[in-house]
């Protein structure tokens, strides 16, 4: 099998590059100190960071499960050492193609189906379903976060606005999603009108023909699966559990950060901040949300819920080092790891073909001797 490799081109490294130089533009003109910066993060607490980092692994962890745990409602098996493996996988890809919310799914899709082929409607199936669940529980988040703001401290009005905006936003994208999965014949006009601008273009030579049948065939797939879903909704309780300790894990990290600072602040500072970061980051706007924007808006959140500029800015290069940059050297393992081992079945038994030949060769040789045998025979009553 052909390994292949992301296409990484100048906009995929100018792009960081500029991310990481308008953050820093960002905190210059709010007057933060940036030398101040790196002399607090010097003088934070090893062992919460530490901890903090152990929990991003442990995270993933819980999103791989929650993952997998709706792929085994649909009758895909995949091992859980394998699903961790995919999943830091796609968030290298998150990280290295802009478009952050739709390229990891993608490539999750195309690493199960090359393992089991014919499963990519149901791996669809299973990353919308996770999607709608992500979506409720950062709802959930964000207005538990609100609450426990209430009770500590006036929220600024832009940040209430804020929270008001994406739970709205939020749940219509919500009712989008389950009545798109629901209506199957939407996806079949879709696929035709797709097929026909192809030909239209191309002007007939594109023979697109078997592109529609397989499409769709897993559009029947997805949306079967989709429906099963919806009847029988006791399947989410498991990928459910697991979500949520996810998110909570999550939200975990930067508050391992804050206590690192010896800058304790409130859970609902924690929720607000990290469910409005997630939220946008899952808007597939076709940038990339990666590096630059992310550090942004969680020192922005932060200033506006009360945190000083240059605790803010701290806590969120601290965190970025964490969930960014970290995962990006681990997901980019998982993914040397990954596209070797696709390599290793084409490579691993040279002499197959051999073995296969001499096999058959010995079956013929076998089918002939009953054939052989009546012309001896009549040799011999002749002789005789």
């Amino acid at each position: 099998m052909e390994r292949k490799k992301p296409k990484v081109t100048k906009k995929t490294i100018i792009l960081p590059i500029l991310g990481i130089l308008a953050f820093f533009l960002y905190i210059y003109l709010f007057n933060v100190d940036v030398v101040n910066i790196i002399q607090t993060a010097q003088n934070a607490e090893p062992a919460p960071y530490a901890a903090a980092i152990l929990i991003s692994f442990i995270e993933i962890l819980f999103y791989a499960l929650s993952w997998k745990s709706i792929l085994d409602s649909l009758s895909v098996k995949i091992t859980i050492l394998k699903s961790y493996i995919f999943v830091m996988y796609a968030m290298f890809m998150d990280i290295l193609i802009p478009a952050e919310s739709i390229s990891g799914e993608i490539c999750r899709v195309y690493l199960v189906n090359r393992e089991q082929c014919g499963t990519g409607g149901k791996v669809v199936a299973s990353l919308v379903v996770f999607r709608l669940l992500s979506m409720v529980m950062n709802m959930l988040f964000l207005l538990l976060g609100a609450a426990l703001l209430f009770q500590v401290t006036q929220i600024d009005a832009l940040i209430f606005n804020v929270i008001q905006l994406f739970v709205v936003g939020i749940s219509v994208l919500l009712v989008v999603l389950i009545i798109l999965s629901w209506k199957e014949n939407w996806s079949l006009k879709i696929i035709n009108g797709a097929v026909r601008i192809g030909e239209f273009i191309s002007r007939g030579k594109w023979k697109l023909q078997k592109v529609r049948e397989t499409a769709c065939n897993a559009a029947g797939i997805f949306h079967a699966s989709m429906k099963d879903f919806m009847r029988n909704p006791k399947k989410l309780a498991v990928p459910t559990f697991y979500l949520a300790l996810n998110w909570i894990a999550s939200m975990s990290i930067p508050y391992l950060v804050f206590l690192s600072l010896r800058f304790p602040v409130s859970w609902g500072v924690i929720f607000v901040t990290t469910a409005i970061v997630i939220a946008v980051k899952s808007i597939p706007v076709g940038v990339p949300f990666e590096v630059g924007i992310p550090e942004i808006a969680m020192t922005t959140v932060y200033h506006a819920l009360g945190v000083p500029p240059g605790i803010a800015a701290t806590s969120t290069v601290l965190s970025r080092l964490i969930t960014l940059w970290l995962r990006f050297g681990v997901g980019f393992a998982a993914y040397q790891w990954t596209e070797i081992r696709a390599s290793i079945p084409s490579n691993s038994n040279p002499n197959k073909a051999d073995t296969v030949e001499i096999v058959s060769k010995n079956v013929n040789r076998r089918t002939e001797i009953p054939h052989e045998l009546p012309s001896n025979q009549e040799k011999a009553k002749e002789s005789f």
